[in-house]
């Protein structure tokens, strides 16, 4: 049950495009914003990857603010947008400032990571300077693919496709949610309005690695802690972060039940006596 990281995300920080964005990334702290020397910040403003927060009014016009004085640039990686389930979606920045913001989309949550489809939306200063950074980088974007997905658009299939995964993996999220209250209630899930990943904020006296390595060593279970991606070191509560979408639909609710074995198992044995 580990999570896709966003793909944008992980794309520019393997090459090295951005030192310092990431302390851009917690939802709801960009105060350090005015004091950045980069060109560019890399935001998730929709669905913060992994907390799950949303960027709020006030801390996007602090970004838009930053970069317009500055002459920077926004990007804006909406990495799973399609999928909110107990809210309206939340509007893209790039329309608040087109020139400043470089809006970035995906159909690997929608569709498949296989196609490597993904697309842009560019400040039209820009435009010329993306093209070739393209071609010159990556020359093999299937055409068939392209078209493909085009007319999947233009009948309505992308959108047909959209509204069933929604509605599986809103499912999905629910028995996380009912299965973590039912077995774990002292344990925290966030972020759960939008995506395809939760935050499980540990119950205290539990250790992430432990319950880790013991998910690994006696329940097959990969699971992965919130201490891995964290940018700077520090205190922080101990806390998993649950990808739902990974599992077949036949292994998803054995995984689920493993996860809260080995939640029970741990709590039990850090009560004294126990």
């Amino acid at each position: 049950m580990v999570p896709a990281p966003s793909s944008a995300a992980a794309s520019l920080t393997r090459a090295g495009s951005l030192t310092r964005a990431g302390s851009l990334t917690r939802a709801g702290s960009l105060t350090r914003a005015g004091s950045l020397t980069q060109d560019a910040a890399l935001l998730t403003p929709a669905h913060q990857f992994p907390l799950g927060g949303v960027l709020g009014p006030r801390r996007r016009a602090q970004a838009i603010e930053w970069a317009a004085q500055t002459g920077g640039l926004l990007i804006e990686d909406d990495y799973d947008g399609e999928f909110r389930y107990d809210r309206q979606p939340v509007g893209a920045m790039q329309a608040l400032a087109p020139e400043h913001v470089i809006y970035a989309g995906t159909a690997s949550k929608s569709l498949a990571p296989g196609l490597r489809l993904g697309w842009l939306v560019v400040p039209a200063h820009l435009v010329d300077d993306v093209a070739a950074a393209k071609a010159r980088t990556d020359r093999h974007s299937s055409s068939f693919d392209q078209l493909t997905l085009a007319e999947f658009l233009d009948c309505g299939a992308y959108d047909r496709q959209v509204r069933r995964s929604r509605l599986a993996y809103r499912r999905r999220r629910d028995h996380l949610v009912a299965a973590v209250r039912r077995h774990a209630p002292q344990a925290q899930i966030t972020g759960i309005a939008a995506g395809l990943h939760a935050l499980l904020e540990l119950p205290p006296g539990l250790d992430e690695d432990e319950i880790i390595t013991r998910a690994a060593a006696r329940h097959d279970l990969a699971l992965e802690g919130l201490r891995a991606y964290c940018a700077e070191s520090g205190p922080h509560r101990p806390a998993l972060v649950i990808g739902y979408a990974t599992p077949p639909e036949h292994a998803f609710t054995g995984a689920v039940a493993r996860l809260m074995a080995v939640l029970t198992d741990t709590a039990r044995l850090t009560v004294p006596g126990s």
